[in-house]
Formats: structure tokens, sequence, C-alpha cells
């Protein structure tokens, strides 16, 4: 971010808003007079331009979660026994809803460097268009029933390139607001792309259905309508690129830190973060994506009731929950303090677990999906207040070496912001591998025990030691307990 002087000010007070994109050399949106002169409705076109591109990445990234759960009827074998919870077919379910959360986890940390170095407009547009290849991929080989399982598994992977459009967004518009407009803004960014999730989980289960509708309800009807719920996205996904390539503007003082990056890859509270990172989000986003295969493998009566399927209409309220209850969690850690809600939360989560546990052994489908439903508000809780826990602990610990060492308190201050930047980064990446971990549990929970009730109640247990671990380290000594609720940095 460009430094503010007085110097600067003098020189260029003003800003000159402008619909068309361009590359600014001039930015300091902290100083007041530039960002009430029109910087702030560039910022905003940026910002509203990233909501749409980063929630089609989301919606892409996710659209394998609903597509395997009517391969079987399109007459792809590999996936034929799902509704019946067949092993092999369940595994290869998960298989493919698993590897695009790996790739888009993976991608996340080179994603967070590509706006320095190619400029948000410029990588953007790639990003939005690159949706277009497992798009139309997946148009064009659902209509081939003799492609093999591994070229699915290719179009899975390159699925992923909408997860990586997360970190890349979020990078992006950290850039163009002043520190006391960041977090509102981070957080409508975040939350435009998590409803992603919920939104296609909504759309393709009907689109499917209206397909086989129109057409004929074998599998001929079921390839026609994967085939209309896929194509749905593009005109989307033109627009993103068109609009990122003409109205989006590449800030030139953006620019990484490199140093921040290196300190807070030495800090412990990264790996701990991290860690509790992949409970909450890792276990949002890896459930979104196994939600629609778990209800059809378990309860595969209910995928079969009427026009507007149950599959269509329930297994989008986990992502559209777990969205709205993540802003809850911020605002209520600033209350109560980050690590207790987080505490709060993981705990829930277990307890959750273990409802769903008897849900299965019930068969009880209302058990299973009101247990289901909490924990999917809880991730969310977890998510926001977790956040709300890295740049807290990262100015705690900055002010304390300030005091300890005499350093300018303005400086270790500074010096937080970036570390936490620069950890937020990294732990947003090893927290969305944990949506790979997760449904690889359940993969092989169903393959050795034919049950994916012992992968459930390994998830109970590391929900519990990852609440003693909070517990163990910012709530059991002075650390945390009042500094880590004291700051209201970005919920993102």
């Amino acid at each position: 971010m460009t430094v503010v002087t007085a110097e600067t000010r003098t020189a260029s007070p003003t800003f000159t808003h402008r619909k068309r994109g361009r590359w600014l050399d001039h930015w300091e949106p902290d100083n007041p007079r530039f960002w009430e002169s029109g910087a702030d409705k560039t910022a905003r076109k940026n910002l509203g331009l990233s909501v749409f591109a980063e929630n089609l990445g989301f919606s892409i990234w996710v659209i394998w979660g609903t597509v395997v759960t009517s391969m079987g009827a399109a007459g792809f074998d590999f996936l034929a026994g799902l509704d019946r919870g067949d092993p092999v077919a369940v595994s290869n379910a998960l298989l493919l809803t698993s590897t695009p959360t790996l790739v888009g986890s993976v991608l996340r940390v080179p994603y967070t460097f590509a706006i320095p170095k190619f400029g948000g407009r410029a990588f953007t547009t790639f990003s939005a268009g690159m949706l277009l290849v497992p798009t139309l991929g997946l148009a064009y080989f659902v209509n081939q029933p003799e492609t093999p399982f591994w070229v699915f598994m290719l179009l899975a992977a390159l699925a992923g390139f909408g997860g990586g459009n997360f970190s890349s967004s979020m990078a992006n518009i950290s850039f163009f607001f002043p520190e006391g407009k960041k977090g509102a803004a981070l957080g409508i960014n975040a939350a435009g792309g998590n409803l992603g999730v919920a939104q296609t989980q909504l759309a393709l289960p009907l689109l499917v259905t209206l397909g086989t509708h129109l057409t004929a309800k074998d599998a001929a009807g079921y390839r026609f309508g994967i085939t209309l719920s896929v194509l749905v996205w593009v005109p989307f996904i033109l627009a993103a690129t068109f609009g990122a390539l003409r109205y989006m503007d590449s800030i030139s003082t953006a620019k990484s830190d490199g140093r921040s990056y290196r300190l807070a890859l030495t800090s412990r509270h990264t790996w701990i973060m991290s860690v509790l990172y992949v409970g909450t989000f890792g276990s949002f986003i890896g459930f979104s994506f196994a939600f629609p295969t778990l209800i059809k493998a378990n309860f595969p009566d209910l995928a079969q009731i009427g026009w507007i399927t149950t599959l269509g209409n329930l297994a989008f309220l986990g992502a559209l929950v777990g969205s709205f209850s993540r802003p809850f969690g911020g605002w209520i850690s600033d209350k109560v303090g980050g690590a207790r809600i987080t505490v709060y939360a993981l705990l829930g989560m277990a307890v959750a677990s273990a409802l769903i546990i008897a849900g299965l052994g019930l068969r009880s489908f209302p058990l299973f999906l009101v247990s289901f439903l909490l924990l999917f508000v809880l991730t969310g809780i977890g998510n926001g207040s977790t956040y709300r826990m890295i740049p807290s602990i990262f100015n705690a610990e900055s002010v304390a070496r300030a005091e300890a060492e005499g350093i300018d308190p303005a400086t270790a201050t500074a010096s937080a912001r970036r570390q936490a930047g620069a950890a937020i980064g990294v732990i947003g990446a090893i927290g969305a591998s944990g949506g790979y971990v997760l449904q690889q549990a359940l993969r092989l929970s169903n393959i050795n025990f034919h049950s994916m009730t012992p992968a459930f109640w390994a998830y109970a247990a590391a929900f519990l030691l990852m609440a003693g671990l909070t517990w163990w380290f910012y709530l059991r000594t002075t650390f945390a307990t009042e500094r880590v609720a004291s700051l209201a940095y970005a919920n993102v």
C-alpha cells in the first residue's frame, strides 16, 4: 500500500473515477480527501465485479458435488450403484467431489501472489475465463457414455481452479479499501463466494430434473439434464470475464510483502490456527461438497419424490446456513472473544457429529438433516471466530514484543497487520485442504467398514481435540482471553 505523506497529499489530493478499467499508478485510500473524491466509487466498482467473479468460481468449484448424484442414472457404470450405497460407487463419487477441494486449496497460495505480479484486472479476467474449461469439458464428455473415469477426474481437478479464485479475489480487494472499511469489504467478498456453493446445490438438481422432463427419464435424458445444468453457467462466466477485462482496475503499487510471509511462517500461531481452520472451514467446504452424495447414498428413496426432488431442495441448505452464520461468528467474537467462541463451536460440532451418527443408526432423515444443519451453522460460526482471532493474536504478540524491546507501537501494529494478512493466506489454503481430508475419511470409512459412522466418530474426536488445543493456547493463559477479543479486524 502507498505510504501517505504530506508531499503525496499535496501532489495528488483527489482522484477521478472512471468506469473503464485501467492501471492506477497512484492509490491512497487512507487519505480521506482522495477517497471521497471518487476513489470510493472505483473501489466499490471493483468489489462488485470481484464478488460476481468469485461467486462463479465457487459455483464451478462445487459443481461436482451435485453432478455425481445424477451420473449413475446417466449411464456411467462407475457411479451406477450410488443410490444403493454401493461402496465402489460411493468411493468414486467422493473421489470426484474431493479432487476439486484439494486442487482449490493448493492453488490458494500461488493465487495470493498473482495479484501483485499480474494486476487485479488481468488475473481476474484469466481466473474467470478459466472456468470455461471444466464447464465446457464436462458438458461435452458427459454426452460420451464411454468416457473413462480418469477423464472426469481431470475435469474435476480443473474445476478446482474455481476454489483458488477466493485467494486472488480477497488479496485484490484488500488493496482497494482503507483500513477502516477493509473488513466490511472483505466480508462481502467472502460471503458472495460462499453463497455460490448454496446456489449451485439448489439450481443444479432442479435443472437436471427439468432436462429429464423435457426429454425422457432415461440415461439420455439425464445426460441432457446434466448438460443443461452445466451450460447455464457459461453466459455468466463470459459476462464476468468481459466485465473484469473492460471495467476492473489494477493498482501498480500493490506489492506483496515477502518479509511478512517469512515471519508468519515461522510463527507457531500460524500453524495452530491452520489446524483450527481445518476443523471449521475444512468441515464447511468438505461437507458442502459431500452432502448431496451423503443424502443420496444413505437415504436414496428421498431423491425420487416428485418434480422438485428432496435432494434438490435440501442439500443446498447446509451451505446456505453455514454462509449466513459466518458473519455472526465474527460479530459475537467481538463481544465474547474469538477463542471462546471457537471452543464452543468445536464442542458443538462434536455433539452434532454424534447426532448425525444417531440419525444414520436410526435411519431417521429428519434427525440426520437437522443435525447436519446444526453442524453447518457451527462451522460458519467457527469460520468467523477463527478468522477474527488471527489479526488479534498477531497484534497481541507484536504489542508484547514492542513493550519488551522498546519498539514504536505504531510500527509494531503495522507489522502485525502485514503478518496477519500473510498468515490468513497460508491458513486459508491449509484450512481448505481439510475439506479433501474429510471427504477421503468418508470414502475410506465406507470402503473398509461399509459405513460412514466410523468417519463421523473420528470427526467428533478431532473437533474435541481442536477445542482442547484452542483452550490450551488461547484461554488457559492470560495471552488471549481479553486480548484476542480486543480488536475488531476484518472478518473475512
